[in-house]
This record gives structure tokens, C-alpha cells and sequence, in this order.
């Protein structure tokens, strides 16, 4: 099994985890569970502005931001347009420095204009590497924004400020962000009204408990309170039935869970709760779901493969596959572009289970000595499959994204950093070694496909594509 811990997990005094502690020494490290119910049905909920992040992209999709994207470009760069001829333009540094000190000065703003301000701070910080700016002070940035996502004016306001939490957690991992954010986090995430606050929550929640924290505890308590909501369907933290929440909290579980060592504490409980999401009728729950059971299975092989015992677990596969196939041939009820998202997501879990290989597999042949030429079984001239097509591209490397851990933690991160994923893939020495992992190989001219998939950036960086 890859090592899918992060560094700081791996600190002395810090790697027992809570519920080896509460063990007597002789039975820890022991595979034991505590299976509890499973969850109910997700009725299809409003759909959250971003599907939680289960796809690749194609040459045909760009990284869009968010609707502010656009806008914030202008409203970030209107300082340097109103500058008198002759005068220096203000660089983007000093734009993020003036947004920090008008968000800070919240005695005569109004809602409007924090989310205005907002929403440019966070354009600054997805669209560069702001570690080194915000450093000194990112324990005032965040009382800050907690200030806004604590009592905020609108739910926009609300929003904005986790979503600023949280790309602040990626630009500079503090200690103090989860010592300052992480309670009143799930305090919001329980009380918020409304549900897009709810998901923002939960991803904030997420960031902050794995790389803001660096005790192995931290991330199970939120494993425990993410199992909570998806088995509830949304109702411990008063969201009944929310398609989107529940869909958070499946990818934020299968973000925070691929990153920790021993999942056997949770093995049994989760996959009973993946594999009744199943039955959900909302897309996304049934995606994240599908995609969490692939990687449990996945954890399962690597583990007996090492240790000679894999996870336990005890699940219906017979029925499980009748499940997924039936998903996979779509519904009519829902739009085609729907139906080819659910089709292509769970096509490659079905792949994942039934030939121990993990996403983006392809076992289409190719000829050995032209590797450009489709191979044939019939002239002999077939000899290997193409094998797994999704890369991180990263300036002239490309990672290769072969298990679902590294699939997860690839797509939840572009969701977060929108259209700034490709310039942190390349600039955010925390974002590459979130990757580190992942095996490396340095693009070469032969390696290109014929048609160069088109750049996210001028650094050459973050494009998820097949290769």
C-alpha cells in the first residue's frame, strides 16, 4: 500500500491514535471495529454549486473559479486601474494586503461590502501562492473570518469566509487554525440554515483537521463526525435528507481517510454506510459513495498484500455489483449529462472491483514497439494495456494518479482552489507534498499525446488529464 500518511501525522507523541489509546497495550494495533447502523436514503437535495470533486477534467473543460471568478479579476485589479498616470501599478501582493486590512476594519462595512471584499480576498489567495504574505498574520486573518462565518450578515458572507478558511489552511497550514476554527466549524456546520454553508463547512473542517493539526486523533474525531452525518443522511446536523451535504461529507471522508494509516477501526462501519448511499437517488451521493467503496477495497488488497490479512469486512458483492451496474446504465429520470457523469464515474469503480486496479485504467492494448499504433490480439502484436491514463501534470513531471486516495485528494483540491490549481500544483510546496506519494515521471517529447491537452497555466501545472 502507498504510504498515504502525511509527514506531520507522523511526529513523535503524536501517531496513537484515540481509539488505540482508550485499548488496553496488549489488544493495540489489533483490527478490530464498532460497526454501527447504517444510513438511510438521500432524497435528491439542492444541488451545491460545485459537484464535490469527481471528475477528471477533459480537454474540453476548463478550471473555472466560481461565479465571482470573472468579476473578482476586475474587482481585485481595481486599485491599480484607478492609478494617476505615471504612478506605479499595484502588484497583487499589495492588492491582498489592502483586502486583509478593509476586512479587518469591520466597524463601519456593511454585508456587501465584506462579501465584496471577500470574494477578492479569496480570488488572491486560489490564484497565487500567498504562504509568505500571510504568515505573520494568518492568526488575525482567521479570527477574522471566523468573525464573518460566526455572524455573518448573509449566507453569501458566510460562505465566502469558510471558503477563504479554508484556501488560507492550503496557502499556510498553521497549527493555530484548527486550535482557532475547528470547534466553532462544526458548531456553524450543525446551526447554518443554509446548506451551501453546511458543505463549505465540512471542507473547511477537512482541511484544517489534516494539515493544520498534525495529531492522527484530530482527523479521526472528524472520520467519526463525518460517518455521522452520511449515516443520518444529514440529520445530526439538521440537514435532513440534503443530497449536497451528504455528498460533502463522503468526499471529505474519503479526503481525510486516505491519508491515514489504519482504517481498520473504521473499515466495516464505513463500507456498510458507502454501499446503502448507494441507494440514494442523488447523483453525487451515489458517485462519492461508489467511489469510497473502491477505495476501502482498494486499502483492503494493499493490506493483505503487505500483512497477509486485509480488512474486515462482510458485504453482499453479488449485490453490490447488481448495484453499481445499475447505476451505471443510467437513469432516464435524470439529464444525459448526468447520466455519462454517473456512467463514467462508476464504470471505473466497477473496473476497480472486479480487476483490482485502481481509477483511470485503461486496458485498451497497444503495439510495444510503436506505442502510438492500438495493438491486436490477432497479429500478435498486442502486448501490454495502456494502463492508467490520469497524470497530474506538474510543470515538465507528471504524477501519476493510480489509487484512489491520490484520486480524491486530486479532485477535492482542485474543487477547493478552483481555477488557482494549476499555479499551486507548481508554486505551494504544501500542495506538492500532498502528492508525495505519488509516483513521478518527467515528461518527455514521445510521452506527449498527439493532441497537447490544453494548459491550465503559463506554469505549465495542475492539469488532471489522460495521457
Amino acid at each position: 500500500m502507498h504510504d498515504l500518511r502525511k509527514k506531520a501525522l507522523l511526529e513523535s507523541g503524536k501517531t496513537t491514535s484515540r481509539k488505540a489509546r482508550s485499548r488496553p497495550e496488549s489488544t493495540r494495533g489489533s483490527t478490530t471495529h464498532s460497526p454501527v447502523t447504517s444510513p438511510g436514503h438521500s432524497r435528491p437535495g439542492s444541488r451545491a454549486n460545485s459537484r464535490p470533486g469527481s471528475r477528471y477534467a477533459s480537454e474540453d473543460e476548463g478550471f473555472s473559479d466560481s461565479e465571482y471568478d470573472e468579476t473578482m479579476t476586475m474587482s481585485t485589479n481595481s486599485a491599480s486601474d484607478d492609478a494617476a498616470d505615471g504612478e506605479p501599478r499595484q502588484s497583487w501582493v499589495e492588492r491582498l494586503q489592502d483586502r486583509i486590512a478593509e476586512l479587518d476594519d469591520r466597524k463601519r462595512s456593511s454585508v456587501q461590502g465584506r462579501t465584496g471584499l471577500l470574494a477578492g480576498y479569496l480570488h488572491l489567495i486560489r490564484h497565487h501562492f500567498a504562504g509568505p504574505q500571510i504568515e505573520g498574520s494568518v492568526s488575525e486573518i482567521v479570527d477574522t473570518l471566523l468573525k464573518s462565518i460566526k455572524g455573518g450578515g448573509s449566507a453569501e458572507e458566510r460562505s465566502l469566509a469558510l471558503k477563504s478558511l479554508t484556501v488560507t489552511a492550503l496557502n499556510c497550514p498553521a497549527e493555530s487554525i484548527f486550535e482557532q476554527a475547528f470547534e466553532p466549524l462544526k458548531v456553524v456546520c450543525h446551526d447554518a440554515q443554509d446548506e451551501e454553508v453546511k458543505v463549505d463547512a465540512i471542507y473547511a473542517m477537512a482541511v484544517a483537521a489534516i494539515y493544520c493539526s498534525g495529531f492522527v486523533a484530530a482527523a479521526e474525531d472528524l472520520l467519526e463526525f463525518l460517518m455521522d452525518i452520511i449515516e443520518s443522511d444529514g440529520n445530526v446536523v439538521e440537514a435532513e435528507d440534503s443530497g449536497p451535504v451528504v455528498a460533502a461529507a463522503l468526499q471529505a471522508w474519503g479526503f481525510v481517510a486516505g491519508q491515514i494509516e489504519d482504517l481498520s477501526d473504521w473499515s466495516e462501519e464505513a463500507m456498510d454506510a458507502f454501499i446503502e448511499q448507494l441507494q440514494s437517488t442523488d447523483i453525487d451521493v451515489q458517485t462519492s459513495a461508489g467511489s469510497n467503496v473502491a477505495f476501502l477495497l482498494e486499502v483492503s488488497r494493499d493490506q493483505e498484500e503487505e500483512t497477509g490479512e486485509a480488512l474486515n469486512f462482510s458485504y453482499n458483492s453479488h449485490g453490490l455489483m447488481q448495484r453499481l451496474n445499475e447505476l451505471a446504465r443510467g437513469s432516464k429520470s435524470i439529464s444525459k449529462k448526468d447520466r455519462r457523469h454517473v456512467r463514467t464515474e462508476l464504470k471505473d469503480v466497477i473496473q476497480s472491483i472486479e480487476e483490482g486496479v485502481g481509477p483511470g485504467y485503461s486496458t485498451v492494448l497497444y503495439d510495444e514497439v510503436n506505442p502510438r499504433t492500438p495493438g491486436n490480439k490477432a497479429d500478435g502484436r498486442g502486448g501490454k494495456h495502456l494502463g492508467y491514463r490520469k497524470k497530474l501534470r506538474v510543470r515538465d513531471d507528471l504524477m501519476l494518479i493510480d489509487t484512489w486516495s491520490l484520486n480524491s485528494r486530486a479532485e477535492t483540491l482542485r474543487l477547493l482552489l478552483g481555477g488557482g490549481f494549476g499555479t499551486h500544483c507548481v508554486d505551494n510546496p504544501h500542495i506538492i507534498n500532498i502528492f508525495g506519494d505519488a509516483e513521478v515521471e518527467t515528461l518527455t517529447k514521445e510521452a506527449l499525446p498527439k493532441k497537447s491537452p490544453r494548459k491550465a497555466s503559463k506554469k505549465k501545472g495542475g492539469r488532471i488529464q489522460d495521457y
